[in-house]
């Protein structure tokens, strides 16, 4: 079993920052893509980050430059630094992985989800 389990997520002022970990764990053989992804009250799921297992990344246009995405992966962990946080980043923040499990089995997995809240 596979499991994709987030934390760092919080309440904070705008202008102030956080950094989301994500830790992947189980049978896992190797990790393809990682991301972020976030769901704000009453509107769709949308990317916020990906990071390839290469190193390459991309970003939504709305947090470029004042977030980074980026991973370990020997730990098979990820992270979402978040700077210059504005009220509208305001969502429940989910990990999600592209991966391989013993079997071999590949899908696709997402975390439970941690709350961020940005307060003006």
């Amino acid at each position: 079993q596979v499991q994709l389990v987030e934390s760092g997520g919080g309440l904070v002022q705008a202008g102030g920052s956080l950094r989301l970990s994500c830790v992947a764990s189980g049978s896992i053989v190797s990790i393809d893509a990682m991301g972020w992804y976030r769901q704000a009250p009453g509107k769709r799921r949308e990317l916020v980050a990906h990071i390839r297992s290469d190193g390459t990344t991309n970003y939504a246009d709305s947090v470029k430059g004042r977030f980074t995405i980026s991973r370990v992966n020997a730990k098979n962990t990820v992270y979402l630094q978040m700077s210059s946080l504005k009220p509208e980043d305001t969502a429940v923040y989910y990990c999600n992985a592209d991966l391989w499990a013993l079997g071999p089995d590949y899908r696709n997995y997402w975390g439970q989800g941690t709350q961020v809240t940005v307060s003006s």
